[in-house]
């Protein structure tokens, strides 16, 4: 069987990555055929994929203006190539793959939702291409997979057909998750953390929706109460050179207990640096960074944010999305447990991603989906 996902670009994010997981997996337990079409530009997780033996083509898409170049592209691209089934990532891929997959006789099609929270996080031509994608959602796709629950039922309640859609929650890789103490070590020691220091991490790229902001005041509170506290901030535009992080920081009279390291390559050491994860978003589908950080038994902290409550599963602390005082109090009271509460608080969110949110788990889910569609039968 011969799959081809479409997704817009292939630089560093969520879906981008959750992609190269599933096809990386299914390259290294099945005989179907996954291969990838960016309608940009290859970007680093398309450099990962082709070093993995995955196909990549990119079709130079750079703005509106070249849209139609790119349909033409794509559609020669599904004509030469032949796919059984076309999965396409999110709401611009969604519409120009789902169309393009269409005209050329792909029979089964599968969209993918990942956004929860469809006030935030969207300018003016998403609004316009989500609306034509809920209108055509009865009548193109064959399923709509959605990342969270949360995403389904947002998106039922601007338009999409609840008939089309399932949820398969993300997948983690549990052997790439490692790190060893020395890469702690090495990370702490370079950035001047202490080994008595204890290190609340945050990951997650510079965005309104990501709530920096609120995180910071919260740090800042804690920060007032214990003095061996310090704050580890990864992701991209999370460094020095952002301004208005660096005034919120100020702000909090503690900057010397920040740690800003910008986008990394080594997130499992990175994760290994911390004593536990702070997820703070205002929105999240299904947030990778918690299941990534509970993979690596870090005690967990999150904003009620899409999916995050469900897939910590009662294995941590949940507090209401922006609300920086009671976001301290969490975290304080995670800092006030003994070093034996706080592992098994981690011990119990890595046996929640283990049992039920490992990328095998996913991978046989979507499987299903590829074996019913390539027989012409219905997925539901």
């Amino acid at each position: 069987m011969k799959v081809t996902h479409v997704i817009v670009g292939l630089n560093i994010g969520g879906a981008e990555l959750m992609l190269r997981r599933l096809c990386e997996s299914f390259n290294s337990s099945s005989e179907d055929e996954h291969r990838v079409i960016s309608l940009t530009d290859l970007g680093e997780v398309g450099a990962l994929l082709r070093a993995h033996g995955v196909t990549v083509d990119t079709l130079g898409m750079r703005g509106a203006w070249d849209v139609f170049s790119a349909f033409n592209k794509l559609v020669r691209l599904l004509q030469s190539t032949k796919p059984d089934v076309v999965q396409t990532w999110m709401y611009h891929a969604d519409l120009l793959g789902g169309l393009a997959a269409r005209w050329v006789g792909v029979k089964g099609l599968i969209w993918g939702i990942r956004t929860t929270d469809v006030s935030k996080g969207g300018g003016k031509s998403t609004i316009v291409i989500r609306r034509l994608c809920a209108w055509l959602s009865a009548i193109l796709p064959s399923v709509i997979v959605c990342a969270a629950e949360a995403s389904r039922t947002t998106h039922v309640a601007v338009g999409y057909s609840p008939k089309k859609m399932i949820v398969i929650p993300n997948g983690f890789d549990l052997e790439r998750l490692v790190a060893s103490s020395e890469e702690r070590e090495v990370i702490r020691s370079a950035h001047g953390i202490g080994v008595n220091d204890f290190v609340i991490g945050s990951l997650g790229r510079f965005n309104e929706v990501k709530d920096h902001a609120g995180f910071i005041k919260s740090a800042g509170l804690v920060a007032a109460r214990f003095p061996h506290v310090k704050f580890l901030m990864i992701g991209r535009d999370v460094d020095h050179g952002n301004i208005a992080l660096m005034a919120d920081i100020a702000a909090t009279g503690y900057a010397d207990r920040f740690v800003l390291l910008g986008e990394r390559k080594d997130v499992a050491g990175c994760y290994r640096a911390m004593d536990m994860f702070c997820l703070h978003s205002f929105t999240e589908g299904f947030p990778n960074v918690l299941g990534e950080a509970m993979s690596m038994a870090l005690p967990c902290v999150t904003t009620d944010a899409g999916d995050a409550a469900f897939l910590l599963g009662g294995n941590g602390i949940v507090v209401p999305v922006h609300e920086p005082q009671v976001l301290a109090e969490a975290l304080a009271k995670v800092v006030g447990k003994t070093d034996a509460e706080r592992t098994t608080m981690g011990q119990g969110a890595y046996t929640r991603i283990f049992e039920n949110f490992t990328m095998k788990c996913t991978e046989t889910k979507f499987k299903k989906i590829y074996d019913r569609l390539y027989l012409n039968q219905d997925v539901q």
